[in-house]
């Protein structure tokens, strides 16, 4: 970054005082919490993450120094709920990725809707993947699609699942043209998250361990025994009283 780019350092000395502010705030709404989801921490929480995080980005840009802290996001987790506590309707809102892994299967699979179909129009949609996909999504349910994505040549992403709450229902074809615009992250009840970077963060840890089991096992990572001058087998003496 430029001299003329970097922030002054009374920027970087204002940025500070924000933090102690925002931290005298967060530490008062604690003091005064109503309850385990008060929305007032929430809010303090949120600024005080925001004046830390401004805080650390102009006191790297200025002096190529970071702070000894990190706060969490607070998009890693939803907000207190703040619905109805009898919510009188509800929306269920889902999202799947999938990675078209094979498009010959997807296409062969589109023409055997095609040809079951005693009324097609004559134009072989199933010729294309875009045209696959209208065709084996308007024909099956997305639950049957999602049990058998394989089978269509799909490859499963991340999904998501979110259930908010409702005082009343919506008005028919209310939200059609935006189903997913609206959503109050306050009013969601639950959500349910599958990713397969859980998986690779659980894998992770998983081989860690078996890499410090081996080397506990025998100093060295590949996990073979030591052999005397006899040539004979040496049992390592595994220390068995825990952390």
């Amino acid at each position: 970054m430029s001299d003329a780019a970097q922030p002054t350092a009374a920027e970087v000395r204002a940025a500070a005082e924000a933090v102690k502010t925002a931290l005298d705030r967060h530490l008062a709404a604690v003091e005064r919490r109503s309850g385990e989801d008060d929305p007032a921490v929430y809010d303090a929480f949120n600024q005080l993450a925001a004046a830390a995080e401004a805080y650390d980005e102009l006191l790297y840009d200025r002096y190529d120094e970071v702070t000894p802290f990190e706060v969490p996001a607070a998009d890693d987790s939803l907000p207190p709920y703040d619905g109805p506590e009898e919510p009188s309707a509800l929306s269920v809102l889902i999202r799947r990725d999938y990675v078209v892994a094979e498009p010959q299967r997807l296409m062969a699979q589109a023409r055997r809707v095609e040809a079951a179909d005693d009324e097609g129009e004559g134009v072989a949609a199933s010729g294309t993947v875009h045209g696959a996909l209208g065709l084996l999504f308007g024909e099956f349910e997305p639950e049957e699609i999602a049990s058998r994505h394989k089978e269509f040549g799909l490859e499963e992403g991340d999904s998501t699942l979110w259930v908010t709450a409702s005082d009343e229902p919506a008005e028919p074809g209310e939200w059609l043209e935006a189903p997913f615009e609206q959503v109050d992250p306050q009013r969601v009840v639950c959500r349910f998250d599958v990713s397969a970077v859980f998986d690779d963060e659980f894998d992770d840890d998983l081989e860690d361990e078996e890499e410090e089991l081996d080397t506990d096992l025998d100093g060295d990572v590949d996990g073979d025994l030591d052999t005397d001058e006899d040539g004979e087998t040496e049992r390592p003496e595994v220390d068995r009283r825990g952390p």
